[in-house]
């Protein structure tokens, strides 16, 4: 039975390779012997470092430092930066669905999947972007898809194999109380396992805007703050301050009074042009609006 989904939903997008680790990690799955044909019976794969097995432990919850600054940022306490930086360490949990590689009819002419393909589960947001999906807990993911099949990684992992699948977007918790959106920068620095500092608290940022702004003799004044897709809710219609899928960067360019529509048209194409020449402005910022004024 197909569910129907609402508009401008995620929609899942099977994607038939798998990155390397998540393969390795399969590979030895389900069988009587590891990838190196090497026997389970008689192994313990528990103890600390144990190379088997990351997470021999693993309770399939939430990993509790996620947790606690999602919560944070719902409460209005935490920020999008400290959602972030807490993926950092935590475990998380990729989809994978099995896809039928290749159909058999059987000498009483009965159909059967001669070959089946695992896969890894991306998604099309609704402006078009790839997005991974990764889940907090066993639950979430049984709860978003119950066919999927849960792969436990670290974070950053994760974010690694959603660059290597060329995504934009890493979505915490589809369909969830808190789905959360790491955006591309945000998703490059977990990847290479460094801090992350939003667009629009970028100092730095900061000053190539103010470069290029002043470069027009008309703009008077020039500022950043966070955009008006920053902000999420929750599945309650609760609005939180952080885990949204964009714009994440607003500009707000004063103008002196004198220009005419055409004038400030010219002026924004210009500057907008300057913004995305400039390679670390574009390393740096996911998505932008611009508002004039007065």
């Amino acid at each position: 039975m197909r569910r129907r989904r609402p508009p401008g939903a995620l929609v899942p997008v099977a994607k038939r390779e798998l990155p390397g680790h998540i393969a390795a990690a399969l590979a030895g799955a389900g069988g009587p012997t590891d990838s190196a044909g090497v026997p389970w019976e008689g192994r313990s794969l528990e103890g600390e470092g144990n190379p088997l097995h990351q997470f021999d432990k693993d309770n399939g919850q939430a990993d509790a430092g996620y947790a606690a600054a999602v919560q944070a940022l719902v409460t209005g306490t935490g920020t999008e930066a400290g959602v972030v930086e807490s993926l950092a360490t935590a475990r998380v949990y990729v989809a994978i669905v099995a896809t039928l590689g290749e159909e058999a009819t059987s000498d009483h002419g009965l159909t059967a999947d001669k070959e089946a393909d695992l896969a890894l589960v991306t998604l099309t947001a609704p402006d078009g972007r790839k997005a991974l999906p990764v889940f907090s807990s066993v639950d979430a993911l049984a709860h978003w898809h119950p066919e999927a099949r849960p792969v436990a990684v670290y974070a950053p992992r994760a974010a690694l194999s959603a660059v290597s699948e060329e995504a934009q977007l890493l979505v915490i918790d589809p369909g969830s109380d808190v789905t959360f959106v790491v955006r591309r920068p945000a998703m490059w620095a977990l990847a290479q396992q460094r801090e992350w500092v939003p667009s629009y608290e970028d100092g730095g940022l900061a000053g190539i805007v103010a470069e290029a702004a002043g470069q027009e003799s008309a703009v008077r004044q020039v500022r950043l703050a966070a955009g008006g897709g920053v902000a999420s809710r929750t599945a309650g219609g609760t609005l939180v301050s952080g885990g949204g899928a964009g714009p994440e960067l607003r500009i707000i360019l004063q103008l002196a009074p004198g220009l005419d529509a055409a004038g400030v048209q010219s002026l924004a194409a210009a500057f907008q042009q300057r913004l995305a020449g400039h390679p670390e402005f574009v390393e740096r910022v996911d998505s932008l609006e611009l508002k004039i004024t007065r």
